[in-house]
């Protein structure tokens, strides 16, 4: 039976003038944010720009990564905290803020227990690139983990009337002495003065911000992006506003899958490769470890005289990773029953393409990849046709600089104090990937920070 649930905003008339926390941003930071300030006692409020609710989180697809959860040991995995930050910090170029990992990497697997208490289940594994261990959990229906997510948290918003208006567009922060108040743009004519006794910036990254592109990273403006339309960086001047320092701006992720032969780029989850895809260039030939690095991958990628490559994968994989379906019904996926139907297809030589899916299988038969060093998402060989390919190429889809805060979201400014009663969560802040963000970090980052922001502003405003 297809599942009804609708979620619908709150009417404008309804919003308030005061409340003791003003969440700016609907991804998964600001509703999970909400839900936790809620539980707490408190009163929040979210504020939308956008007509649509849930901003890049619904655009997630791979999974949350957490260590140390029972969902891992149900499977057989057995993880640690510091294996996890360990591969994460190597992951960053050992260039994320220590305090910050720390406290993500042991809290995720709480983070995973909170959304269950909510019948938020995230009960599969799959692996991302950079980590040695299946640490990505994701809907036992192996659907895109951002989508479920939001729906999952929208169903508690709208239980506990949790007031969420869209359309609302925060314009200016200003900080008095013992509250905040917000002015927002209700439409050209109209604004409005809001007071918060707290604010919790949660406005998602500027990878749509083609100003804070051209000023950090003018060589990537003629990149496409994975983002929304408002992932502008709106936050980011919000903060500066009110005396906040931005950090790591210049580093911006690349996603080394994204097809973008249509209009709009979309973004080829890692849990393709992660379940068993290999990349191969226009030659039909491995180049890559295709779960290192999304940045390693990237460099490889764009390395190749076509600077693009094809996901190659068959049908077990495709049973296994249901985003596949959606690629394929918007015409992304080019199939055929064998391997040298594919080939010709795509115009890649067959010798050349049936000889790769040849020694990678022995590869996989050996569970050792000499050429590349390959070492997850080796489980399974791809010989079950149909076989399957989807053409890509990297594309702008992360921001891991921002906002300067510390563990506990507390927005800080130039000298490094906290600015009081200001809280900043999500990928609008920056410091915890480091360089490179590593693919599951960031749905697991919306969940820890989101309560963390929220647990914080109740005790700033209890003091």
């Amino acid at each position: 039976m297809a599942d009804k649930f609708v979620f619908t905003p709150s009417p404008i008339k309804q919003l308030g003038t005061d409340y003791d926390v003003i969440i700016i941003g609907s991804g998964s930071t600001g509703l999970t944010c909400a839900i936790q300030a809620y539980e707490l006692g408190l009163k929040p409020v979210i504020l939308e720009k956008m007509d649509k609710i849930g901003g890049n989180t619904n655009r997630a697809s791979s999974g949350m990564n957490a260590a140390e959860t029972e969902v891992q040991l149900a499977n057989g995995v057995v993880d640690s905290f510091a294996e996890f930050y360990d591969e994460t910090y190597q992951g960053g170029g050992k260039l994320n803020n220590q305090e910050m990992l720390e406290y993500f990497t042991t809290h995720t697997a709480l983070a995973i227990e909170w959304l269950s208490s909510h019948d938020i289940e995230l009960t599969d594994l799959t692996i991302t690139g950079g980590m040695s261990k299946k640490r990505a959990h994701r809907p036992a229906s192996t659907a895109p983990v951002g989508a479920y997510l939001i729906k999952g948290l929208l169903r508690i918003i709208q239980k506990e009337n949790i007031p969420l208006f869209t359309q609302v567009k925060v314009e200016h922060i200003k900080k008095n002495t013992s509250d905040t108040e917000v002015v927002i743009r209700l439409s050209d004519e109209m604004r409005k003065t809001v007071v918060g006794k707290s604010i919790v910036i949660a406005t998602g990254g500027f990878g749509a911000g083609t100003k804070w592109i051209k000023k950090y990273r003018p060589e990537l403006l003629n990149y496409k992006t994975t983002n929304h339309g408002g992932a502008t960086g709106d936050g980011l001047s919000l903060a500066q506003e009110i005396g906040a320092e931005l950090i790591q701006m210049e580093m911006i992720q690349i996603h080394p899958t994204v097809q973008q032969d249509t209009p709009h780029a979309y973004l080829i989850g890692e849990t393709v490769r992660g379940e068993g895809a290999i990349l191969v260039s226009s030659e039909g030939k491995r180049f890559v470890d295709e779960l290192d690095t999304r940045k390693v991958v990237s460099h490889a990628i764009t390395a190749l005289p076509g600077k693009s490559a094809y996901l190659i994968f068959d049908e077990k994989v495709r049973k296994r990773v249901k985003a596949i379906e959606f690629y394929n019904h918007i015409g992304l996926v080019e199939s055929a029953e064998t391997v040298a139907e594919l080939a010709e297809n795509l115009k890649i030589d067959s010798n050349s393409l049936t000889s790769t899916l040849a020694e990678w299988n022995k590869a996989v038969e050996a569970g050792v990849d000499t050429t590349f060093g390959r070492k997850t998402g080796m489980n399974i060989k791809l010989d079950a046709g149909p076989y399957y390919a989807i053409h890509v190429a990297p594309a702008v889809h992360y921001t891991m600089g921002g906002i300067h805060v510390d563990e506990k979201t507390r927005v800080l400014d130039g000298n490094g104090y906290a600015i009081p009663g200001i809280f900043a969560a999500g990928e609008v802040a920056g410091g915890l990937h480091g360089n490179n963000r590593i693919g599951g970090n960031s749905i697991a980052e919306t969940v820890v920070f989101g309560r963390q922001a929220a647990q914080q502003a109740y005790v700033y405003l209890k003091q």
